[in-house]
């Protein structure tokens, strides 16, 4: 089967392997433009292969459809594409498109599903392979796969611990599924639908004063990106690496700094809990970790984020 693959990273790169080692034929490679010094990984690995790569500013310039239309795709294979590709693109392939979605179609559509899911405190979320049509991950089911979300799991691990390489596996089962023509065509139950924005700067605000899980689960569910942001001494901190501490009794403000050890951590008082914090960024350290943070700064108990 002649497959054109869209993608980029990593994870796009495994993919790529991945459908090699299983004897698909690989007609072209569609990446975003180089950043930097280094090329992307989908793009190396396409090279190493001798395999053509193509690179328009944007999927919507007539560059991708003109080369979409050249390389005769049976196939399209999105994986992890965050750049809009247009309806004509994915018309060219006789068999259509396919395209991985970190969450359980129809909840949790959107760039940021993983984010979400944490955030909202859920204790399963999973992976779908979809039929990709001109919504936003509104196209019929092709396979679902589901995993459990740890009480102190953070977006990061989440990620790369579980649903990247089941995602992975999972675009491979799809295509030979859709080889051995046994590919089904589920439709989305779209009063389910759920939609969030981007998890980005615009919402990373913390709010110190909601109760204290949704406040710890707002933490790690912005963990690694964009970082959960509140301040200290007036100046912007990103918090990260948060562990829940359930059974901690105390009487402070929420914010309001309960102990501080090199060691273990920066201990934060919320509503019914403490929450320990062993790594931070701001503007003038970078990302470090608690003991540093604690040396530069040296905070103490009593005082508050958030202030």
């Amino acid at each position: 089967m002649r497959i054109a693959l869209i993608g980029q990273a990593a994870f796009g790169a495994d993919v790529l392997k991945g459908l090699l080692d299983k004897g698909h034929e690989i007609v072209g490679v569609f990446c975003p433009p180089d950043r930097g010094g280094k090329p992307d990984p989908i793009k190396a690995a396409a090279l190493e292969k001798n395999l053509p790569v193509f690179q328009p500013p944007r999927m919507k310039d007539p560059e991708a459809y003109e080369r979409m239309v050249a390389i005769q795709p049976d196939l399209a294979v999105l994986a992890f594409v965050t750049d809009i590709v247009p309806g004509r693109v994915l018309a060219v392939p006789k068999l259509g498109a396919i395209c991985y979605h970190p969450s359980l179609l129809p909840k949790y559509r959107g760039a940021s599903a993983i984010n979400w899911a944490v955030i909202n405190g859920e204790t399963k979320t999973g992976l779908t392979i979809f039929w990709v049509d001109e919504g936003i991950d509104t196209g019929d089911i092709l396979l679902q796969k589901e995993v459990e979300i740890g009480p102190q799991e953070t977006t990061g691990e989440l990620y790369f611990n579980k649903l990247y390489p089941m995602g992975v596996e999972a675009v491979i089962e799809a295509v030979e599924l859709i080889a051995q023509s046994r590919a089904p065509r589920i439709p989305q139950d779209h009063s389910q639908a759920t939609y969030d924005p981007p998890c980005d700067e615009r919402v990373a605000g913390l709010d110190w004063h909601k109760p204290g899980r949704q406040v710890f689960n707002f933490i790690r569910g912005c963990d690694p990106q964009p970082g959960a942001t509140t301040t200290f001494r007036g100046e912007k901190v990103k918090l990260y690496n948060a562990r829940f501490l359930e059974d901690l009794e105390h009487q402070s403000p929420p914010g309001e700094i309960l102990e501080v050890h090199p060691d273990l951590g920066v201990t934060v008082a919320v509503q019914g809990a403490g929450i320990r914090i062993t790594r931070f960024r701001t503007q003038a350290l970078g990302k470090v970790k608690a003991e540093e943070f604690i040396k530069a700064l040296n905070p103490k108990p009593g005082e508050r984020f958030g202030d």
